[in-house]
C-alpha cells in the first residue's frame, strides 16, 4: 500500500469523525455533562471496544477528581439512589449491559448511555441517551444515514471516545480544574 493510499484513508477516517460528531445534537452533551458533575459517584460500563472508551472515560474523571468505578471490577461497591451509571453501547442492547441497568434502575440510579440506537432497549431505560448517528456492528448500512468505510463500529467508538474527551474539557472549564491539577491525581505506580 502506497503513503498516498494511507493518506487517503486518513482523511476519510477523519471526514467521517468530523459528520459524526457535527450531527450529535449539542444539548444532549451539555445535559450528559451536568449529569456527570452532579453524580455523587459514577459507575461505567460497556462491552468490546465501547467497554474499552468507558474505561478511558472514567479514567479522565478519576482525573478530574470524581468518584469513579468500572462495573465488574472486584473492588467496585454497590450502586446506590442518585448515583450514575454511564453505559456505552453502539446497538443499545447487549443482554449483559441491560441487565445492570435493571439492576441499577432498581437501586434508584439514573443511567447515561451513549449509543446509535435511541430506541433501543438501554434507550428506553435512560435517564439520558446521547444519540451517535454512526453505523454501529449490528447495522445494515443501508439503514443509516451516515455511511462509513470502516468496519463494525469504529466510526461509533472513535466518535464515542472525542465526544467523550469533550464532556472532560467542558467540566474543566466550568469546574476550573485545570490540567495540572489533574496530573497530581495520574497514576504514580506505573
Amino acid at each position: 500500500m502506497s503513503n498516498e493510499s494511507m493518506d487517503y484513508l486518513i482523511e476519510n477516517i477523519l471526514a467521517e469523525i468530523t459528520s459524526c460528531l457535527h450531527l450529535v445534537p449539542g444539548e444532549s452533551l451539555t445535559e450528559a455533562g451536568t449529569m456527570i458533575e452532579a453524580a455523587p459517584k459514577i459507575f461505567l460500563a460497556g462491552a468490546g471496544r465501547s467497554g474499552l472508551i468507558m474505561r478511558a472515560l472514567g479514567t479522565r474523571l478519576m482525573h478530574l477528581g470524581k468518584t469513579v468505578y468500572l462495573v465488574g471490577e472486584s473492588t467496585t461497591p454497590s450502586i446506590q439512589a442518585g448515583e450514575l451509571l454511564i453505559l456505552g453501547s453502539g446497538s443499545g442492547q447487549p443482554s449483559t449491559l441491560l441487565a445492570i441497568a435493571q439492576k441499577a434502575k432498581h437501586q434508584g440510579a439514573k443511567i447515561l448511555l451513549f449509543t446509535t440506537n435511541p430506541s433501543s432497549p438501554l434507550a428506553n431505560m435512560a435517564d439520558q441517551s446521547v444519540a451517535l448517528p454512526a453505523p454501529s456492528l449490528g447495522d445494515i448500512e443501508e439503514e443509516r444515514d451516515l455511511k462509513s468505510m470502516q468496519p463494525m463500529g469504529s466510526l461509533f467508538e472513535q466518535s464515542l471516545l472525542i465526544l467523550c474527551d469533550t464532556i472532560i474539557l467542558w467540566l474543566m472549564l466550568r469546574t476550573g480544574v485545570s490540567a495540572s491539577q489533574m496530573r497530581v491525581r495520574h497514576a504514580n505506580l506505573e
